[in-house]
C-alpha cells in the first residue's frame, strides 16, 4: 500500500451528494426538471477552496514536506513485511493461522505509520477542515440558486443514476454560485478552533442524561 497516496486526503469532506434522473429529451435543453451534481466536487472546485489550498500549502510547507518524506520512508519499511507476508501465503499448506504472524506485523506497521502521518499532518488537516466548514455554510444556498437558475426541480446524487446526458449535470453551476456567495475564506484556523464534529460531540457530552421515572 502506498502511504503517499493518502497525503492528499487530510480530512474527510462529509457532504451529501446530489444527483439525477433525466428529463424528457424534447425539453431537456430548456427545462432540466431533474439534474445531477457532485457537491463535494463543486466545493473543492470553488475559487475560495483553491485559493485557501494554496495558502495552506505555503503556510504549512514544512509539515507537508516532512510528511511526504516520512511517507516515502514508511513505504520502504513496509516492503520487507509485505514480501514476508506474500512468501508465507505461498508456502505449501499455508493457512490463515500460519500466516497470522506476518499479517499482524504488516497491519501493525501500516496502522502505526498512518497514525504517524496523521500527526505530522495534523495542522494541515485542521486548516482544510476549517476551510471546508466555511464554504459548506453557503453550499445549500449555492445549490438552491443553481437549481433556480437552471430550472431544476429535483437534484439527486450521480451514484443513483444509471445513464444520463452531460447537460443534466449542474456541478459547474453550483461552483459558479459558490464563487459568488463565498469569494474567499480564511485559510488559517484561529487559536482554539475545533471542527464542528468535535464541538457537537463535546456539547452532547455536556448535556445531562434524561432522568428516568
Amino acid at each position: 500500500m502506498n502511504i503517499m497516496k493518502k497525503l492528499v486526503c487530510a480530512s474527510a469532506i462529509a457532504l451529501a451528494g446530489s444527483s439525477v434522473v433525466m428529463a424528457p429529451a424534447a425539453s431537456a435543453q430548456t427545462r432540466l426538471a431533474t439534474a445531477t451534481a457532485q457537491l463535494q466536487g463543486a466545493l473543492v472546485q470553488s475559487n475560495a477552496y483553491r485559493t485557501a489550498e494554496q495558502q495552506i500549502n505555503t503556510t504549512y510547507a514544512a509539515d507537508i514536506q516532512q510528511a511526504q518524506t516520512r511517507a516515502a520512508a514508511l513505504d520502504a519499511e513496509l516492503k520487507p513485511l509485505v514480501d514476508a507476508y506474500n512468501a508465507a501465503r505461498q508456502q505449501p499448506g499455508a493457512t490463515q493461522a500460519s500466516v497470522r504472524p506476518q499479517a499482524e506485523a504488516l497491519q501493525a506497521k501500516r496502522t502505526a505509520g498512518q497514525q504517524e502521518l496523521n500527526r505530522l499532518q495534523a495542522r494541515v488537516s485542521l486548516a482544510r477542515t476549517y476551510v471546508i466548514e466555511q464554504i459548506d455554510m453557503k453550499l445549500g444556498d449555492a445549490v438552491r440558486a443553481a437549481m433556480k437558475a437552471q430550472k431544476v426541480d429535483l437534484l439527486v446524487s450521480p451514484e443513483a443514476v444509471l445513464a444520463r446526458e452531460p447537460y443534466v449535470d449542474i456541478t459547474n453551476a453550483v461552483v459558479a454560485q459558490l464563487n459568488t456567495l463565498v469569494p474567499s475564506v480564511n485559510a488559517i484556523p484561529p487559536a482554539g478552533y475545533q471542527p464542528g464534529a468535535l464541538r457537537q460531540a463535546a456539547t452532547q457530552q455536556q448535556q445531562p442524561a434524561p432522568s428516568g421515572r
